[in-house]
């Protein structure tokens, strides 16, 4: 899932990087292959990468156990591919490093933490984990960055599944509070997206877009306009549209006789012809023309063409994936 036209998992992958960690295993399942294809040996982030291969999603707990072999008892970081942080995680690192804790866990306070793992503290000592509590304690979710030492694994073997059937992260924390270990927290002041839900990948994006600046390396046709901080990649032509930043329009893409409003990010070999999108992400490759409504807080998967048609009878017509909302007027 690209956010400001970019995998979120290589936003993960550079703020490692620039923590000064080098040596990185990624756990894959079923998508392995899509990853592989995309990060390949790490050389181009400066990594070394080496994939680990979960038989299937069993818990974070679980892929902290089945990468003992290949984390060789170091201290290590473990970062959700699909959170984002706004300045990166070196100074998190730096903190684990200075002090020596067993565990070190990043937190954030948000408005629901029913959705998330929930933390109990005393000063900076954690006392209680709970993951998504029907009744939390408190506001203080886990950040989907964790930093470990050795002590975690005997934690993990000591685990039962959850309800979930899944190895917990939070309770192989709580064990090792439990055990009496150092487990430090950190709360996280600057803005930090789990990036699950629609509404959260939206957000990201722009929050992205708006630390971008302005580069336009397209073909921009003199009747078409720009405003605000537009990003126009190699490639892409603009004819006789608007382009109201932040957005982007990404490499060989088309955008013709159309309005791209604000927080906007459209991905490779796109077009957009006689439509007006504003605040959504549309994917790769494909194809939205003639529409008489602005699509708005929208996610477009690729490969999909939403056209108006000319035929009668009037009426909707779907082809619709897994999982997908659809709203109509």
């Amino acid at each position: 899932m690209p956010i400001a036209n970019k995998p979120i998992l290589f936003y993960g992958l550079e703020a490692i990087r620039d923590a000064g960690i080098v040596d990185v295993g990624i756990v894959v399942g079923e998508t392995h292959r899509d990853i592989e294809a995309a990060v390949g040996d790490g050389a181009r982030f400066g990594l070394r990468v080496t994939y680990i291969r979960q038989e299937a999603p069993l818990g974070l707990a679980h892929a902290v156990k089945i990468s003992r072999d290949y984390l060789r008892d170091e201290p290590f970081v473990m970062y959700l591919g699909d959170n984002l942080i706004k300045g990166g995680i070196a100074a998190f690192v730096e903190e684990f490093g200075r002090f020596c804790p067993n565990a070190q866990i990043l937190l954030a306070r948000v408005r629901n933490p029913q959705e998330f793992g929930v933390a109990e503290l005393s000063g900076e000592r954690v006392v209680r984990l709970e993951e998504k509590p029907a009744h939390p304690r408190s506001d203080l979710a886990l950040v989907g960055v964790y930093m470990f030492d050795a002590t975690v694994f005997d934690a993990v073997d000591r685990l039962k599944p959850s309800r979930r059937n899944e190895l917990e992260i939070t309770d192989a924390i709580q064990g090792l509070v439990d055990a009496g270990r150092s487990v430090r927290a950190h709360e996280v002041t600057g803005w930090w997206k789990d990036t699950g839900k629609l509404d959260d990948i939206l957000e990201a994006n722009r929050m992205i877009l708006e630390g971008a600046a302005p580069d336009v390396r397209g073909l921009v046709n003199a009747a078409s306009r720009i405003d605000g901080s537009v990003v126009v990649e190699e490639g892409a032509v603009v004819e006789d549209s608007v382009l109201r930043g932040p957005l982007i329009v990404g490499q060989r893409s088309r955008i013709v006789r159309s309005y791209i409003g604000p927080f906007t990010s459209i991905y490779h070999d796109v077009v957009v012809e006689s439509s007006e999108i504003e605040h959504s992400i549309v994917l790769e490759n494909c194809r939205i023309v003639n529409l008489r409504q602005r699509i708005e807080r929208s996610l477009i998967g690729k490969d999909v063409e939403i056209v108006k048609c000319a035929s009668m009878p009037k009426a909707y017509r779907f082809m619709v994936g897994d999982a997908s909302r659809i709203e109509v007027p």
